[in-house]
């Protein structure tokens, strides 16, 4: 096994990134496509690009839905697409012995999609049900109430899943365009890996590569949420418990030099579980909640703050009292030393659980790379969060007031 690498592939006198890792400790391998400037804050009408996923999940026109996964499970070979915010994926890994079969499957996929009525038919039936049960699904109305109020008027603001008016006036030209715009060799990143030479991931990067049309790279914007200290407050008569999500600005970039310094303070304040003064003050002292998390965000296109919680109905008010109090004091008083140590032991302690697997370690790499960092950025992280200062943390923490910029989002009788 060796650390990840960066190299670069020529397909048709393009560059195209490739990040790869060979790890001979079990005879398996893996391949992910991801194309950058894909995803749902590309979308024109709401959850087209989870449509677009769910569609190429349906197999190929020449073996249908049933008969791909019969292929593919004959062989065992895992292969599936997905959309994020930002990138659309194709993933495909299987036992070693198998993979060249598995990436042929994979071209198949990408070269005779079954965009059929049939499947575009099943997979909207499938995507309105999904819906259909979201209705009683309160942490996710909460979630989204409160994107759709930080986000308004952006790319962001809008729900990935779609809702019931967009999703039944997509059509099959509409994925057909998506794919066709997105899934280009202009937008594409290869993170491959596992018991094979840096000579034969190459072969089986370049000849997926090599069946995509050129394209172009796309582009996101970047968004911060609104300042806006709104609440919205969405009644439901059969609810049991008040869902409280809330969020903020938060002014910094994913590749901002100081983003150790954003990962230790967000694990103080919410995102380290017990021991997070959220949950401290929240629930162990009050009794309000039986968990309450809150974590900072920073993504290429967006940043922000956001948490959430659960109480009893008639405490939702105090309980987003506390919350308010809580993060003024945060700002206006920082951390103490008790808490940066024990921030930095659990971050420094939990370091190799974080990269056990193989896919966990190309995942980062990808993320390193995607980000803007060089690879192996992370473990130079952590020499930064090791040698980090209480004042140093302070007098960050006390620049970003706009932590104070909250709104709510509640769901509650």
């Amino acid at each position: 096994m060796v650390a990840a690498e960066l190299r670069d592939l020529k397909v048709k006198n393009e560059k195209i990134p490739m990040i790869f890792e060979r790890d001979n400790n079990l005879p398996i391998a893996s391949m992910q496509i991801i194309f950058k400037n894909s995803g749902s804050i590309t979308e024109k009408k709401a959850g087209l690009a989870k449509f677009c996923a769910k569609m190429f999940n349906e197999g190929t026109k020449s073996l249908g839905s049933v008969g791909f996964a019969r292929a593919l499970e004959s062989k065992a070979i895992h292969l599936s697409a997905n959309s994020g915010t930002e990138t659309f994926v194709f993933e495909v890994s299987s036992l070693k012995e198998q993979f060249e079969d598995a990436v042929k499957f994979l071209k198949d996929l990408l070269q005779d999609p079954n965009f059929t009525k049939e499947a575009f038919s099943k997979v909207k039936t499938m995507t309105l049900g999904n819906l259909k049960s979201k209705e009683t699904d309160y942490d996710y109305i909460a979630a989204l109430h409160l994107k759709l109020l930080m986000y308004e008027g952006t790319p962001i603001g809008h729900p990935f899943l779609g809702d019931y008016e967009s999703i039944n006036s997509l059509t099959l030209k509409d994925v057909e365009d998506f794919a066709k715009e997105r899934i280009v060799l202009d937008r594409a990143v290869v993170v491959i890996g596992g018991d094979m030479s840096e000579d034969e991931a190459k072969e089986f990067a370049k000849s997926v590569l090599e069946i995509l049309p050129k394209g172009d790279e796309g582009e996101i914007g970047f968004y911060y949420p609104k300042d806006r200290n709104e609440t919205k407050v969405i009644k439901k008569d059969e609810i049991k418990q008040a869902y409280i999500d809330f969020g903020s600005p938060f002014y910094m970039k994913v590749n901002d030099p100081d983003n150790y310094k954003a990962k230790v303070a967000s694990f103080i304040l919410g995102a380290g579980g017990f021991g997070s003064r959220m949950m401290e003050e929240i629930r162990v002292k009050r009794g309000l909640a039986y968990s309450a998390y809150s974590r900072v965000n920073l993504t290429k296109s967006h940043s922000d703050f956001t948490g959430y919680l659960q109480t009893k109905i008639e405490s939702g008010d105090e309980a987003v009292k506390i919350v308010r109090e809580v993060i003024k004091d945060f700002v206006e008083n920082g951390v103490s030393e008790k808490e940066l140590e024990q921030a930095k032991k659990f971050l420094l302690g939990s370091e190799p659980l974080r990269s056990e697997t193989l896919n966990q370690r190309l995942n980062r790499a990808f993320l390193e790379f995607y980000n803007g960092f060089g690879l192996g950025y992370y473990k130079k992280q952590l020499d930064l969060i090791e040698s980090l200062t209480l004042k140093e943390l302070n007098d960050f923490i006390k620049k970003h007031k706009e932590l104070n910029d909250l709104s709510f989002s509640i769901v509650t009788k």
